[in-house]
């Protein structure tokens, strides 16, 4: 059996640190002590120009690189001593010493003859398909074609407006000549007229054969071209497709108890059924998998983002982030089988002695200030909720109707019809943005602005709910106003008043920050920045018309904080 290399020994005395009773929870946790010591050991290491030369853009903000996720893994190895090991995400460009991090999982089956093989044949065909689309002809053509389109549009719409001219005149002329000719003579116009109309139409199919046939005869060129380069790129795809199968099947994972199972085997009974791109490649399962081979035992994770956030997800510079759902838990929940782990939290119900306000009340609606770490809705796991407390406080209403909602870490002003009518008619203020909301928020950091607007488009993150991403391209529109309310140089915090236009999940959050928003997440935001005694988010003004009365009502509670 091959040296453990990668066992790190912490530099400092861990004497007067316990060690954890349990393995963390790795998806909502706070790393151990023992776990931030190696983390900040490997930071060093990280932060090194003698040792480690890529910085991931932290001092060169403006360069195309991006930070990685980075995981350390506390460990007790087969001789008693604590230490730690190393992993990252994915892959890294740079050559890094075989004993600094753990490798990919899949390191010894890239080395078989058939593996090898394969990836031969996808090189050439890489290669074929370069060379072919190099080719100065496609580029040219594509140009020619786009440049004629454009033309004969422009060609196209002069001569539709000519005609559309003429026609008016044309018309003018019948109008005049029923009332200045006598019935021959405006029997001879017509006549004129209406050949004048066919020889127009005639024009314009002529204009519009000529032109499309000089198009099809550059488009049929192009279309040869890139003919050639079809087939290849299907066949890579089929075998690229073949051999990432074959891989997930010799893509094997341990736990303790020294059971494998296959990427293919875990993700049979997950929702997609097929494991996603990049599964098995973020530093957790890297870890685990090295320690179960080599008879470590697995003491605290604790994995953090290193240097610049990608443009679609939050990823903040040395925070620590919980494997993701998406990719991680079918494996994790494999990996960890048989272990003692931290509970989940998410699984404890918040809003136990926690007391639900009722701002307003009348036989329509209600308003009430929902506290922060209360369900607005029940959850999966967790039924106590804004619409549970409504329905046992009015058992003998038709049926309460949540028309809103906060997220469950928000504070703030929800409003709750009380019959179908009313429910219908504040929904309808809402799809139509004609309800006024204002949030007060702390965060993270120093506005050097008075008040700006923010728009990025949002989605949800598929492979790591109920996390959101900014998206350009399937994003749904969302908006947000923000405008300064103070500053606290003391604790470097800014205090805002933000107010959402839309009404997207997480938008306040994502908004906040963003690199391309504020760039400053909300103070105890456990998702997008570092968590806190809570989230520093209240709803504090909501404004709406009153679906039996008609007036505007407006109700305003200041936040606790």
């Amino acid at each position: 059996m091959p040296s453990t290399t990668c066992f790190t020994a912490f530099q400092q005395n861990i004497d007067g640190y316990l060690l954890p009773e349990r393995f963390t929870f790795p998806f909502y946790y706070q790393p151990h002590p023992l776990a931030l010591l190696a983390a900040e050991q490997l930071q060093q290491y990280l932060n090194s120009p003698i040792q480690f030369q890529t910085n991931f853009a932290i001092t060169e903000p403006h360069e195309s690189s991006l930070g990685k996720m980075f995981g350390v893994l506390v460990v007790e190895n087969l001789q008693g001593k604590i230490g730690y090991l190393s992993a990252f995400s994915g892959n890294i460009k740079e050559n890094i010493s075989a004993n600094t991090f753990v490798p990919p999982v899949y390191a010894g089956f890239s080395e078989e003859p058939f593996f090898i093989e394969q990836q031969s044949i996808i090189n050439q065909l890489n290669s074929q398909i370069d060379k072919l689309s190099v080719n100065t002809d496609i580029a040219r053509l594509k140009q020619l074609v786009t440049t004629e389109k454009v033309y004969f549009s422009q060609v196209l719409t002069a001569q539709q407006t000519q005609m559309q001219a003429a026609r008016k005149a044309r018309k003018a002329q019948r109008v005049a000549a029923e009332i200045t000719l006598n019935e021959l003579e405006y029997s001879v116009l017509k006549t004129q007229l209406a050949k004048q109309s066919i020889a127009d139409k005639y024009q314009l199919n002529q204009l519009k054969t000529c032109w499309q046939e000089k198009i099809n005869i550059h488009q049929q060129q192009l279309d040869h071209l890139l003919n050639e380069i079809e087939p290849l790129k299907q066949q890579r795809k089929r075998l690229s497709t073949a051999l990432q199968q074959q891989l997930f099947t010799q893509y094997m994972f341990l736990n303790q108890q020294a059971e494998q199972k296959s990427l293919t085997d875990i993700f049979r009974d997950t929702a997609f059924h097929l494991p996603p791109a990049g599964a098995g490649e973020c530093a957790a399962p890297k870890l685990l998998q090295y320690a179960f081979k080599y008879g470590m035992k697995p003491l605290a994770l604790a994995e953090f983002w290193w240097g610049k956030s990608p443009k679609s997800e939050i990823r903040q510079h040395k925070n620590y982030y919980p494997a993701c759902n998406g990719k991680c838990r079918p494996i994790l929940s494999h990996m960890l089988a048989g272990m003692k782990i931290d509970n989940d939290p998410l699984l404890v119900n918040p809003a136990i002695g926690k007391t639900l306000e009722i701002v307003y009340q009348d036989e329509t609606l209600l308003v009430v200030n929902k506290p922060a770490e209360f369900l607005s809705v029940p959850g999966k796991s967790i039924t106590d909720s804004v619409l549970t407390r409504i329905q046992q406080q009015f058992p003998h209403c038709d049926s309460p109707f949540i028309v809103h909602r906060l997220d469950m870490s928000t504070s703030g002003l929800m409003v709750i019809a009380l019959d179908k009518i009313a429910h219908k008619k504040l929904q309808k203020q809402f799809i139509e943005r004609r309800v006024k909301k204002h949030y007060v928020a702390i965060l993270e950091g120093i506005s050097l602005a008075e008040r700006g607007v923010i728009k990025l488009p949002l989605r949800g993150d598929l492979n790591d709910r109920p996390r959101q991403l900014v998206c350009e391209l399937q994003g749904k529109t969302a908006e947000t106003h923000w405008q300064l309310l103070n500053v606290d140089q003391q604790k470097q915090q800014t205090r805002l008043k933000l107010t959402p236009l839309t009404g997207r999940t997480h938008q306040l959050r994502v908004h906040c920050a963003h690199i391309d928003g504020l760039n400053m997440s909300i103070v105890g935001d456990d998702l997008y920045g570092k968590k806190a005694q809570r989230l520093y988010l209240h709803a504090q003004y909501l404004a709406f018309e009153h679906p039996l009365t008609k007036k505007r009502v407006s109700f305003e509670i200041k936040a606790d904080f």
